[in-house]
C-alpha cells in the first residue's frame, strides 16, 4: 500500500497557501481599485451639484478671478520680454545713426523707444508761439518725460486686477465656506442628526471654498511682485534711453 510521505504533504500544503495568499492579494487589489475608482461623495462634484445659486455663483467668481489673473500674468510677461529685446534693438542701431532723425527710422513701428524718440523730435521742433516762453532745455525734457511716463502707464495696466485678486480672492473663498457651513449646519438641523458622518461632509465641501480662494490669491500675488520687479529693470533701461536722447538733442540745436 502506497504511503505519502511527509515530503510530499509538505510541498503540497505550501502550494495551496501560496495559491491562497495570491488569491487574497488578487482579491485585496480589485476591492482597492474599485475604492479608488469609486466617486468621493464629499468633493467638488458634490459642491457644485448641492450648491445653491449662491455657492455657485461664488465658485463661478474665483475661477473667472484665477483666469483673469494668469491672462494678465502671461500677457505682461510677453510686453516686457518684447520691450526688452527693443531696447536691445535701440542700443545697437539708434545710437549709430548720424541723426535722431535716421535713428528713429531704424526702429520698428510700434516700439516704445521710436515713440520717445518721435516726442523728442517732436518737442524738440515746436518751440515756437507761447512755448518758446519756455526753455528749449526744460520744453524737451517735459517732451521726453511725457514719453517715458506713457510707457510706464502702458506697462503698468493690468497689475491693478493681480493686485484686486490678490488682495480678495481668499475673502471670496471665506464667502462661499461661511455660506456653505450655514446651509450645511440647516441641514443638519433640520434631520436632526448630528453625527460625524453627517457633520463632516457638508462643512469639507464648505471648506473647498477657502482652499480655492487661496489658490486663486497666491499666484496673483507672486505674478504682481515678479511683474513689478521686471517694470523696474525694464524702465531703468527705458530712462536711460530717455536722458542719452535728451543729451543728444540739446547737442544738436546748440551746434
Amino acid at each position: 500500500m502506497f504511503k505519502p510521505s511527509f515530503k510530499h504533504i509538505t510541498v503540497a500544503s505550501l502550494w495551496a497557501s501560496l495559491l491562497g495568499v495570491g488569491t487574497t492579494l488578487a482579491q485585496t487589489a480589485e476591492l482597492a481599485a474599485s475604492a479608488v475608482l469609486e466617486e468621493n461623495p464629499y468633493g467638488l462634484s458634490a459642491l457644485w451639484a448641492q450648491g445653491d445659486a449662491v455657492a455657485k455663483g461664488t465658485l463661478l467668481i474665483l475661477v473667472l478671478m484665477s483666469m483673469g489673473s494668469w491672462y494678465v500674468i502671461f500677457t505682461k510677461f510677453a510686453e516686457q520680454a518684447k520691450l526688452h529685446k527693443q531696447a536691445k534693438a535701440a542700443q545697437t542701431t539708434f545710437w549709430n545713426a548720424d541723426t535722431v532723425a535716421q535713428g528713429k527710422d531704424t526702429l520698428e513701428e510700434g516700439s516704445a523707444f521710436r515713440f520717445i524718440a518721435e516726442k523728442g523730435l517732436e518737442g524738440a521742433s515746436k518751440h515756437t508761439g507761447l512755448l518758446g516762453a519756455i526753455g528749449f532745455n526744460e520744453w524737451v525734457t517735459l517732451s521726453i518725460q511725457r514719453a517715458i511716463g506713457h510707457v510706464q502707464s502702458r506697462l503698468q495696466d493690468g497689475l491693478a486686477v493681480l493686485a484686486t485678486v490678490g488682495s480678495t480672492a481668499p475673502f471670496v473663498g471665506l464667502f462661499g465656506t461661511v455660506w456653505g457651513i450655514y446651509h450645511a449646519l440647516v441641514k443638519i438641523g433640520m434631520s436632526g442628526q448630528a453625527s460625524i458622518d453627517k457633520v463632516a461632509g457638508p462643512v469639507g465641501e464648505a471648506l473647498i471654498m477657502t482652499a480655492i480662494g487661496l489658490a486663486v490669491a497666491v499666484p496673483a500675488v507672486l505674478g504682481y511682485n515678479f511683474l513689478v520687479r521686471r517694470n523696474k529693470a525694464v524702465m531703468e533701461q527705458v530712462n536711460a534711453f530717455g536722458s542719452d536722447l535728451h543729451a543728444v538733442l540739446l547737442g544738436s540745436a546748440k551746434r
